[in-house]
């Protein structure tokens, strides 16, 4: 099945404690079901320190379930499911199934 959130994408956040916020997919993971979006789910960790990094708490993206977040419609910026339709020149692109606007392409 084709992909209907990829790694670019504007998404809105629709279910969980980040509910209404909006962010950029950085990371995609098709087999887990889940991606993580920039300034959402953001959890703290204990990282211990390197040549190359502090150590202390750092404040990090965690992955977020694909069925907790949307695809912002490129018209208003509000969710909206994601549907296909095949062009004439045979381009399968995604589009938006509140205004009909295509996603990408």
């Amino acid at each position: 099945m084709a992909a209907k959130i990829k790694k670019g994408d504007k998404v809105v956040v629709i279910a969980g404690r980040d509910k209404g916020r909006k962010g950029e997919v950085t990371f995609v993971f098709p087999k887990d079901g889940k991606a993580v979006v920039q300034g959402v789910n953001m959890v703290k960790r204990h990282q211990k320190q390197t040549q190359t990094q502090e150590g202390g708490i750092v404040s990090k993206e965690a992955p977020i379930q694909l069925s907790n977040i949307a695809i912002a419609d490129p018209k208003d910026g509000k969710a909206t499911r994601v549907g296909f339709k095949t062009l004439d020149d045979g381009r399968k692109v995604r589009v938006a199934k509140r205004s009909g606007e295509m996603i990408d392409g």
